[in-house]
């Protein structure tokens, strides 16, 4: 199923498919992978690889679950597919721990989403621990506080991938960074900024062929349909993402 999933997306010109298939959050990150998650992540990985080819790269991600010695061994499992990053591969608090595993995984690593100002992610500059910042600018300080970010991990040859979880106004800030960055690898989207996101906008995100056009309208490039807003208010209990046990299909 999730070799089908990637390939859907990548016939419609994603040319990368990010993943999260190495077991349930606890309350006791960092720990260590179960055999059955390592087991399970090495043939989604695969299966996935052998789906898309080279024509996506994969990005794995773990929020932060593991120990340093338990992300290698997950590490050690999906390298042979070469992933284009390892994200959070412990939890972000510790970039020292963080760079124990850059040392030993020839994946690069990826972090960043839940730190918050250019200090934070210096630590990870300087302990080495990444090779790929990845900014949420609703949490980062902004695109100015990002900006700054973005230079000093140029002067050390790291890339920036801004992160994005939430919806099309973080989506619409990133890639006005994006465009200004010589450190710019890759930009995270959902989906094609369609269906729900697309209607709180009173002019959808461009997107062709794979690639997002940036706006040329004033600002950050889109205004927020108010009427919209306040016709949907959030009504639900869950404050996040939540774990499910069946897989979502698109």
């Amino acid at each position: 199923m999730a070799a089908e999933c990637a390939s859907l997306y990548v016939e419609q010109g994603f040319t990368a498919v990010k993943l999260d298939p190495a077991g349930p959050y606890t309350a006791f990150d960092g720990h260590q992978p179960r055999l059955v998650d390592i087991d399970l992540s090495a043939r989604m990985v695969k299966a996935i690889r052998e789906a898309v080819g080279t024509k996506a790269d994969i990005l794995f991600g773990t929020h932060g679950q593991f120990t340093a010695s338990g992300a290698l061994r997950m590490a050690r499992a999906i390298e042979p597919y070469d992933p284009l990053w390892f994200e959070e591969p412990v939890p972000p608090d510790m970039p020292e721990v963080m760079a124990e595993v850059a040392r030993g995984t020839s994946i690069p690593i990826a972090t960043g989403e839940r730190l918050t100002t250019k200090f934070e992610f210096a630590r990870v500059i300087e302990m080495r621990a990444a090779t790929i910042l990845q900014p949420d600018l609703g949490r980062s300080g902004g695109i100015l506080e990002t900006k700054k970010i973005a230079a000093m991990a140029e002067a050390y040859h790291i890339q920036i991938a801004p992160h994005c979880y939430c919806g099309p106004i973080v989506g619409a800030a990133n890639i006005q960074l994006a465009v200004t960055l010589p450190n710019f690898l890759v930009l995270e989207s959902l989906k094609q900024w369609d269906g729900f996101h697309a209607a709180l906008l009173k002019k959808k995100i461009e997107w062709q062929d794979g690639n997002v056009i940036p706006s040329k309208e004033p600002g950050i490039g889109v205004e927020l349909d108010e009427a919209v807003c306040e016709a949907h208010p959030y009504a639900g209990k869950d404050l996040h993402l939540q774990m499910a046990q069946d897989p979502l299909f698109p």
